[in-house]
């Protein structure tokens, strides 16, 4: 029998809003590695994983090492005040530190979800978790669409991408010449804006314009202008930055699926496929220093805003055309996107345009198109 479900989350007016304290953090660490642990102990990548988040996300140091269990009802009690979206996100932080191992033991799954029941959270990626640990891959990746971002998509979302209207959120559409055009118009824009750069991004990879064969999904190629705006590169471990920034700057719980899947991609392997257009290369989130880099992409994400000052965005879903001709430095002020931390920049993360910013294979590609093309190949600084 499972734990009864915790009382609902206070109201706005009676739930604690401050933000947590050393000592909260603490309990906060407690409660995930206790959700995650496998025998009790989490393994080298949860611990840094979790130590890296809730230093980048509080302030505060959390000693992975000597952490005490706590059980699922002293956790919940704990956290009675705290409203739903901070239950939430503190499941989500289990579920991602669940994902991370391969295999992932159900028990592991079921303690993960026992203390989402006692939070009364309920996220889709649960769901995932349990396949993942029954070795259900292929359910597994259908629930990352039913259960997560993609499950929200409609037909209509493709006037944003200025796409024929697609059927299905990662649907390519590789035969739309007024969709490539506008793409290609970008090269007409201001230097220091935003339209310009995300065409200069293209040139210096050798990708093609969506509306063109070859190229990513509409959907996907949103996430190319978050890479420009918000500062990241395109090298396999930058994805885990990016859609990390992505994911935690939208206050809907399904965005967190975004970064699930990356991790699926991209550490363990669980998915073979994603996105339309991703192959899994595992082990990139192990690498030294990812720890850092990803959490230090939440907290930008978090502290980021919508348009106008609204509480949060769905970068995804931003009609970057409408904002292509303002410069990249009006609207990182706009979005409110801070700077990356000394510790993110000491441990590797780099932009589109330096030394690290581009992949071998990117920096070749884009050097075989230009001399396709009889032009100088230009990587706007860029080096793998």
């Amino acid at each position: 029998m499972g734990p009864v479900p915790a009382p609902p989350p206070p109201s706005q007016a009676a739930a604690k809003l401050t933000a947590p304290d050393a000592t909260e953090v603490a309990l906060l660490g407690r409660g995930v590695l206790s959700a995650i642990s496998v025998d009790g102990r989490p393994n080298q990548i949860q611990s840094l994983l979790v130590a890296a988040t809730l230093h980048a996300m509080t302030g505060h140091e959390f000693d992975t090492a000597n952490f005490e269990p706590i059980c699922v009802a002293d956790f919940a009690d704990a956290l009675a005040t705290r409203t739903a979206a901070f239950r939430t996100r503190i499941v989500q932080n289990m579920i991602l530190g669940a994902l991370v191992l391969r295999p992932l033991p159900a028990a592991v799954a079921d303690r993960v979800s026992e203390f989402a029941t006692a939070l009364s959270v309920d996220d889709g990626m649960l769901a995932v978790a349990h396949e993942l640990a029954d070795d259900h891959l292929g359910l597994a990746a259908l629930d990352f669409d039913r259960n997560g971002y993609a499950a929200e998509w409609s037909p209509e979302r493709s006037g944003v991408l200025h796409a024929s209207r697609l059927g299905a959120a990662w649907q390519f559409d590789l035969d739309d010449p007024a969709l490539a055009a506008q793409w290609a118009a970008l090269s007409d824009l201001g230097a220091d804006t935003l339209g310009r750069k995300v065409w200069e991004f293209y040139r210096a990879r050798g990708f093609e314009f969506p509306g063109l064969p070859g190229s990513a999904p509409p959907l996907l190629a949103q996430h190319d202008w978050v890479h420009v705006l918000v500062d990241y590169g395109t090298k396999v471990e930058s994805e885990l930055e990016v859609f990390a920034f992505i994911a935690r700057a939208n206050d809907d719980p399904r965005g967190f699926s975004l970064l699930a899947m990356v991790v699926s991609l991209f550490e363990t392997g669980y998915l073979a496929h994603g996105a339309g257009l991703f192959d899994a290369s595992p082990g990139q989130l192990s690498h030294a220093g990812m720890a850092v880099r990803v959490a230090d992409a939440m907290r930008r994400g978090a502290s980021s805003h919508g348009l106008g000052g609204a509480a949060d965005v769905d970068l995804l879903a931003v009609d970057w055309f409408a904002l292509a001709d303002r410069s990249v430095a009006e609207l990182r002020a706009e979005f409110g996107v801070v700077a990356k931390s000394a510790e993110a920049v000491t441990a590797g993360s780099v932009g589109p345009w330096e030394p690290g910013g581009i992949s071998p294979f990117q920096f070749a590609a884009g050097g075989a198109v230009a001399q396709a093309a009889g032009r100088r190949y230009d990587a706007h600084g860029a080096t793998p």
